[in-house]
C-alpha cells in the first residue's frame, strides 16, 4: 500500500519506516523539510504542504508529536489540519500513535494527546488509535537524567510496562495492514514493573554503586500512576524485556 508516516524522523519513525518498507509497502516520510529517502514536506503547525503530502496515501500513520514544545498546537491543531487535508472521496486509514493512560494521567501533554484522539474520532474518517506505553530507550534516558551523583531518586509505587520501540513499530505495521478498528487498541511491554525495580536494574548495568531511593509523590499524578493508569488493560504485548534492553 501507499503509506504516509508523519514524524518519520523521530524515535519511532526511524524504526517504523524501514519496517513498513520491509513489509512491501511504498512509504513516504513527512517532515517540515522533507529530507531523506522518500521524504515529503508537510508542516502540521501551519498546514503547509499537508494536502500534497497526504494525496494518494491509503494509510497515514500519524506519529508526529511535540512533547517538549507546544503540543496543543502540533498534536491537537496539527491533527485537525491533517484531517482537513484528507481527500474525503478516498479517505485513508488514519493510524494515530497515542499513549496508554492519556485518558487517566493528569499531565498537559497527555491531555493534548487525548484531545487529538477526539479530533480523529469526530472526523468521520476510518481511524485506529494505538495507545503505546513508554519506550525502553526513553525510560533509559529519564533514569540517566534523574541520577544525582551516587543517588537515583524515583517515585514510590508507580507502575509501568515499557515496550521496545522496534516491537512498537512491528505492531504498527500490523495495524496499518488491517482494517480500521474505529477506536482504541493498546500495546505494552511484556512485563509490568515498579519504577523503583526498573531503576535498580538500570543502576546495576548503567551505574553500579548508585543507590535507588523511592520517595512518595503526592497528588493526583502520583495516585494515578500508583493505581496503574500507565499500564495497558488489554491488547498486544511486545516481546523484548527491560533486561534485554539493558544488556543489548
Amino acid at each position: 500500500m501507499e503509506v504516509l508516516v508523519t514524524g518519520g524522523t523521530g524515535r519511532l519513525g526511524q524504526e517504523l519506516v524501514p519496517q513498513l518498507r520491509d513489509a512491501g509497502h511504498q512509504v513516504r516520510s513527512m517532515s517540515r523539510r522533507g529530507a531523506g529517502p522518500g521524504g515529503v514536506r508537510g508542516d502540521l503547525a501551519t498546514g503547509r504542504d499537508l494536502a500534497q503530502a497526504v494525496a494518494g496515501a491509503e494509510v497515514v500513520v500519524h506519529a508526529a508529536s511535540d512533547p517538549r514544545g507546544d503540543s496543543w498546537e502540533v498534536d491537537v491543531a496539527g491533527t485537525r489540519r491533517l484531517v482537513e487535508a484528507v481527500d474525503r472521496s478516498r479517505p485513508p486509514h488514519l493510524v494515530f500513535v497515542s499513549i496508554v493512560g492519556v485518558d487517566r494521567v493528569p499531565l498537559s501533554y497527555y491531555r493534548a494527546k487525548y484531545a487529538a484522539e477526539q479530533v480523529l474520532l469526530a472526523s468521520g474518517l476510518p481511524v485506529t488509535l494505538v495507545r503505546i506505553t513508554q519506550f525502553h530507550g526513553f525510560v533509559d534516558e529519564l533514569l540517566g537524567t534523574a541520577r544525582r551523583g551516587p543517588l537515583l531518586p524515583v517515585p514510590m509505587g508507580w507502575r509501568v510496562q515499557p515496550v521496545d520501540v522496534a516491537d512498537a513499530a512491528a505492531h504498527l505495521v500490523e495495524v496499518a495492514g488491517a482494517a480500521p478498528s474505529g477506536g482504541v487498541v493498546e500495546l505494552g511491554g511484556p512485563e509490568e514493573h515498579s519504577v523503583a525495580d526498573l531503576a535498580r536494574a538500570w543502576a546495576a548495568v548503567r551505574a553500579p554503586g548508585v543507590r535507588v531511593i523511592a520517595t512518595p509523590v503526592p497528588g493526583r499524578l502520583g495516585a494515578a500512576l500508583r493505581e496503574g493508569a500507565a499500564v495497558p488493560a488489554r491488547g498486544a504485548r511486545g516481546r523484548r524485556t527491560w533486561a534485554e534492553h539493558l544488556h543489548g
